[in-house]
């Protein structure tokens, strides 16, 4: 399948470790043009060196705290001025912050909103105007399976990845005229460091396959995804195969979730 990615310009928030990076590497691999963002500028630049080495191709890093508007919009103005345009953005940036109701402080409910809800409404604000220039692009905001049937003790985390399947859904209404396409991808279990960290501290004489496997017996799958396989659902969600798709969300895990 041609995905027509090639000389694309995509954004990945979010993009120095995990589905982020991966996301970014992928699409690298594909022809397309990468800004790599995320908070700390050092572990970005181990992140595109090690793209660099994978791809022989450079990619603009562009340190970045989403919670900040001033940021984003730094973040989009440095994309513009270095690649022209914008085609891509994947609002990716967001940490796991899991709590019982009654001891979330408002500060906390802030910084999560801030981040999660926030980074991806003026990351897509100040992008939007670009896409339109090109008569279209595609956003894809990255939420979590657990945002459609929230469990105990999952806050404030659940709520704002719910907020952001909310979001989805209405910029895809308001921004289908322009062709810009607005989708959504609700992660379920995908190792990542914090996955590696609880594997190596929990069962460290287990392989990788047979850790996945023994957690995994409650995903239909059997096994804990890996970050390729969440990138290649984002990569059709970004390319020109997913043309007619806007304001979707898919479930990236093994069928673990409870709901569509």
């Amino acid at each position: 399948m041609e995905l027509g990615l090639q000389n694309k310009v995509a954004i990945i928030t979010g993009s120095s470790k995990g589905i982020g990076y991966e996301v970014a590497l992928q699409l690298v691999k594909e022809g397309a043009n990468v800004v790599l963002s995320a908070r700390g500028e050092k572990q970005l630049r181990v992140a595109a060196a090690s793209i660099k080495e994978a791809t022989g191709k450079e990619v603009l890093v562009v340190p970045t705290d989403v919670a900040k508007e001033k940021e984003c919009k730094n973040l989009i103005d440095k994309t513009v001025e270095h690649y022209g345009k914008i085609d891509i953005l994947v609002n990716n940036a967001g940490t796991a912050s899991a709590n019982p109701f009654e001891i979330v402080s408002s500060e906390l409910w802030q910084a999560d909103i801030d981040l999660k809800v926030f980074g991806a409404v003026h990351c897509s604000k100040f992008a939007v105007p670009h896409m339109r220039k090109e008569g279209g692009g595609a956003i894809i905001n990255l939420t979590a399976v657990l945002a459609k049937t929230p469990p105990a003790s999952s806050l404030p985390t659940t709520v704002s990845r719910a907020a952001g399947l909310a979001l989805t859904k209405a910029m895809s209404k308001d921004l289908g005229k322009d062709n810009i396409r607005v989708n959504a991808v609700c992660i379920g279990l995908i190792r990542s460091d914090q996955i590696e960290k609880r594997w190596k501290a929990e069962a460290p004489e287990l392989s990788w396959e047979a850790y996945s496997k023994q957690i995994g017996e409650s995903i239909p799958l059997g096994r804990i995804g890996d970050t390729v396989e969440a990138a290649n659902v984002i990569l059709f969600l970004a390319s020109s195969a997913a043309s007619y798709v806007t304001g979707t969300t898919v479930n990236i895990d093994g069928g673990s979730g409870h709901a569509l």
